[in-house]
């Protein structure tokens, strides 16, 4: 969402000027400056705002004059604004809010003959206090709408994609993170935060938009760090042969903060999908891991080959065996057993389980892992 205080700010000046011109002392320049300055500031598409005024003071006209019959003209290129009501021109009056006397019509229009429509420009002093809140609660609604259109339609864009924000400040209660992304507000909740991260007011960062939610206040957008595809993202942008699909990502398996694997596979035989990853002297998966804050990243060869996919899964432990188990129909995950030497069984299973609960999400399967020496018992 836009920054509040600044909105608030921005929309004062400009109702000021708003209501100004409903008290009679109506400053054209001043009143067109304060849309342009909503245009330009927040990039609020004029056509929408002046939308919005002209449905506000019809709404006050109708209250005030009980007329439907309303004319509201707003040109921004002449800076006019002009408000009327059209009445029939009658011999007897028999309805004052859409009718006037012939006597009453030539004072605006010499020429005008009975049954003819005449237009009667307004005195907006007269307006109630009633139809002016009306008026300006209608424009305040405008305005947000607007907002939220506008960041609907900025952020379309930028759904799935990463995107570099400003720090604005961190809320020392939650840890939450204000970020300011464009002219738009966001906030990196702890739940999307990676691990134990240090975040500074004025820095950038760069976050993973999961999308938009439309609330009561508007269009709020979703970030995160922690989801996998904010590393794919970033292999994305590091890797030259990622963006251009001579290689694939095809699994990703993630504990933020702690541990990824990714599993990449090369279209190009003249291509290594790993190498290519890592790049010369590792800067590239070193660009990757400076960014997601020192989180190992273990990237794997893909393999159709379930057995060899496994084994390449459980890196860095050395995989001497692989057994697929047969599947029965009741069996949601797909299965298998591992053997690897006694002196890695450590490091195939991994702290606290993790090396073999990444590789058991990276593959899809089910792994259980003996040692050599248990399977030789």
């Amino acid at each position: 969402m836009f920054t509040q205080n600044k909105v608030v700010l921005i929309f004062l000046r400009f109702f000021g000027y708003f209501i100004t011109y409903f008290g009679g002392g109506f400053m054209g320049k001043e009143f067109f400056a304060a849309l342009n300055m909503l245009q330009k500031e927040y990039r609020i598409p004029i056509d929408s705002i002046l939308s919005k005024i002209k449905k506000s003071v019809l709404t006050a006209c109708k209250a005030n004059y009980e007329s439907e019959d309303v004319n509201v003209d707003i040109d921004f290129e002449t800076n006019n604004f002009e408000v009327s009501l059209n009445k029939t021109v009658r011999d007897v009056v028999k309805n004052k809010s859409s009718e006037i006397s012939i006597e009453d019509a030539k004072i605006f229009d010499a020429n005008v003959k009975v049954n003819d429509v005449v237009r009667i420009p307004l005195d907006t002093k007269d307006f109630s206090r009633i139809a002016a809140q009306t008026a300006r609660s209608m424009l305040k609604q405008g305005i947000r709408d607007s907002e939220r259109e506008q960041i609907s339609k900025e952020f379309q864009n930028l759904q799935k994609e990463i995107v570099t924000a400003t720090i604005e400040n961190i809320d020392p209660a939650n840890g939450a993170v204000v970020l300011k992304i464009g002219k738009a507000e966001a906030i990196l909740v702890p739940g999307e935060q990676i691990g134990t991260e240090v975040f500074r007011e004025g820095e950038h960062i760069k976050v993973y938009v999961l999308g938009l939610k439309e609330t009561e206040r508007g269009s709020k957008i979703l970030i995160s760090r922690t989801h996998p595809d904010f590393v794919k993202k970033l292999f994305y942008s590091e890797v030259p042969e990622i963006a251009d699909s001579t290689i694939e990502i095809k699994a990703i398996a993630r504990e933020a903060g702690s541990r990824t694997k990714v599993a990449v596979f090369s279209n190009d035989p003249n291509v290594e999908a790993v190498g290519a990853c890592i790049g010369a002297r590792g800067i590239r998966i070193d660009t990757i891991i400076d960014e997601l804050g020192g989180e190992k990243v273990d990237v794997i060869e893909y393999s159709e080959d379930d057995t060899s996919f496994i084994a390449a899964a459980l890196s860095p432990a050395r995989v001497l065996n692989v057994y697929i188990k047969k599947t029965s129909p009741e069996e949601a995950l797909r299965s298998c057993r591992v053997t690897v030497p006694d002196s890695q069984l450590s490091l195939a299973i991994g702290a606290h389980g993790q090396n073999v609960r990444l590789a058991a999400r990276l593959t899809r399967y089910k792994i259980d892992i003996d040692s050599e020496v248990e399977e030789n018992f």
